[in-house]
């Protein structure tokens, strides 16, 4: 007989290349939105940098990728582009707080 386990183990945690947030903050750079949303990129990614060496956790900083990515995607952009209101930006820190 073998022993198998009762349960799956959970799916890995989506996890970037190393380099994605590079070229994401040069992606933004070159966008029409680059004077809104450099900084807006740059004040969320150190927030989660902050949390990740408090909690020893890489979580915040993909979820930063992951929602950076999320905006930049051709929907998000097709969204934008028909003139619909993108100033209501999510916190990543209250998603993150609604999780627990």
């Amino acid at each position: 007989m073998s022993a198998q386990p009762g349960h799956h183990a959970p799916a890995p945690p989506y996890a970037p290349a190393p380099g994605v947030p590079v070229e994401l903050l040069a992606e933004l750079r070159g966008s029409d939105r680059a004077q809104r949303w450099v900084p807006a990129f740059e004040g969320e990614w150190a927030a989660a940098l902050e949390e990740s060496r408090g909690t020893f956790s890489l979580a915040p900083l993909y979820e930063v990728v992951q929602i950076w990515q999320a905006r930049l995607a051709p929907a998000a952009e097709a969204f934008l582009a028909s003139g619909k209101d993108d100033s209501g930006f999510a916190d990543p820190a209250e998603i993150r707080g609604r999780r627990g």
